[in-house]
């Protein structure tokens, strides 16, 4: 039965009407895969040589196991952002007598082949046979510590099905698992308790007591059991054809009427965020990403280079400019056609798009001043980024908006989702951030750090006071791209 699956999922690929571009895409994605295979290979290799240097009073598979928890949270965290669950059409299935417990079982056995779950053995099996030959280790014994690790990838892989499941949709749901998170990460930092070495210590066990790898394993069983009871309470056809119910949400935004002529754009721009999954989720990204900091600020590596604060100085106070504006005007495709039909003034539309992102912009800044702790410097070089970020990004992201052609479903995930996603959101990528952080530099490199963050800060008040200057141009731009874009818009993606 397996076989018959597989040979479906075959041919609804080479017959797909985007297959030409799905190869194409294979492709790209080999060419990534073996270079991160290769990477992941001298990782294994160099991690002993390297705790070696690091720690050199400690035995290495202790530090070793002391960061396996670390690298398990992150592994699950960049999982839950990128990676794909597998899926299969059961509404063709629904109707043949095939076991739904077959389906059920090749969808979950299915996520065992993804990428994912390959790439860790590319550390876990070079770090282990250079222990052995290194420590004269026994062979049984560690083995059964790549097993256990692997078991816990794997474990990861079922966790995140899960999350995936219940919180894609929700993603506020996760603040308090993140909450529990930055507890414990409080705690380790003060010296309260210690999870990573309490956690590395059961897995110490595994030398004396290799019996003990059973333990992960039934975790694994569980989880796998979990997920699959979970998928078939969800395997009927009326869970599959019924019509989905949403709640009305009669939030009028009446207040923007206060904003004049772009007002009613701008009410229907927070009524589509207010009411629709993937704009909605940009809202709480924003959010997240303000600890974004919190990586490089206190990190001693980073104090040598401060223009990469530039970086992190306009990613933090415009991350919402950035994923919603890449994005204009395709969020409105699904009546864009209609609006383009009306009497409406194009300046006026882009105008409250441009509102809409400069409110963001100046909200992120106020919310990123408690950076204040890490120095005075660090505030003014945000608020520099902000003042950047209105007046050169935001009419720079709306430009490069001329150029989407594709819509947009506003209730599918954002995650790993690269529907609307053409050349022209790569390329605002550059613009963005890249030019900032060489001006930036530049004015450091030949000044000194205060006149290179009020340079920042005098192009972004330059492209203030231009503004209504620019957003003619580009209103021009978007009315000679009406029809070419109007006509992208209909086509629906596969």
């Amino acid at each position: 039965m397996f076989k018959h699956f597989i040979n479906l999922e075959w041919k609804a690929f080479i017959r797909s009407a985007s297959v030409g571009k799905s190869i194409g895409l294979k492709i790209f994605l080999g060419f990534l895969a073996v270079y991160f295979m290769l990477a992941f290979l001298g990782l294994g290799v160099a991690i002993y040589p390297l705790t070696k240097e690091f720690f050199p009073e400690q035995e290495v598979l202790t530090v070793v196991n002391n960061f396996v928890l670390i690298w398990l949270t992150i592994e699950l965290i960049f999982r839950f952002f990128m990676q794909s669950l597998p899926v299969i059409n059961i509404k063709p299935l629904l109707i043949v007598p095939i076991k739904k417990e077959k389906v059920i079982h090749f969808v979950l056995l299915k996520s065992l082949t993804s990428f994912y779950n390959l790439l860790p053995l590319f550390i876990i099996i070079p770090f282990g046979i250079v222990y052995i030959y290194k420590e004269n280790s026994s062979v049984f014994s560690m083995i059964v510590w790549m097993i256990t690790m692997y078991i816990l990838i794997l474990c990861i892989n079922y966790i995140n099905f899960l999350l995936k499941k219940k919180f894609t949709d929700n993603i506020k749901g996760l603040f308090p698992y993140l909450l529990l998170v930055l507890i414990l990460l409080a705690l380790e930092y003060f010296s309260v308790f210690s999870i990573t070495k309490f956690f590395g210590n059961q897995i110490g066990y595994l030398q004396s007591y290799p019996f003990l790898m059973l333990i992960p394993a039934a975790f694994l069983f569980g989880l796998y059991s979990w997920n699959f009871y979970n998928l078939k309470s969800r395997f009927y056809i009326d869970n599959s054809i019924q019509a989905k119910k949403q709640e009305v949400s009669n939030s009028d935004f009446s207040w923007v009427k206060r904003f004049g002529k772009i007002a009613p754009f701008l009410q229907l721009d927070l009524k589509l965020i207010w009411r629709n999954k993937r704009p909605k989720t940009t809202v709480w990204l924003s959010l997240f990403f303000l600890c974004y900091g919190l990586i490089f600020y206190p990190n001693p590596s980073y104090q040598d280079m401060p223009a990469f604060f530039v970086f992190v100085g306009i990613f933090i106070t415009g991350i919402f400019m950035i994923n919603f504006g890449q994005f204009i005007p395709a969020w409105d495709s699904s009546y864009y056609s209609m609006m383009m039909a009306q009497n409406i003034p194009l300046k006026q539309y882009l105008n409250s798009k441009a509102g809409l992102m400069t409110f963001s912009i100046i909200v992120l800044a106020i919310l990123s001043t408690p950076y204040v702790y890490f120095g005075i410097n660090i505030l003014l070089l945000n608020l520099a980024c902000a003042l950047y970020n209105i007046g050169i990004n935001v009419p720079v992201l709306i430009f490069a908006g001329s150029f989407n052609k594709k819509r947009i479903d506003l209730e599918k995930s954002p995650f790993m989702n690269y529907q609307g996603t053409g050349a022209a959101q790569w390329l605002v990528g550059i613009p963005l951030l890249l030019i900032p952080l060489l001006i930036w530099y530049a004015f450091y490199k030949f000044f000194n750090y205060d006149i290179a963050v009020i340079a920042l800060a005098l192009l972004g008040l330059i492209g203030i006071v231009l503004r209504n200057f620019l957003m003619e141009k580009i209103a021009k731009q978007f009315a000679k791209k009406k029809y070419e874009m109007i006509n992208g818009f209909k086509q629906q993606e596969s």
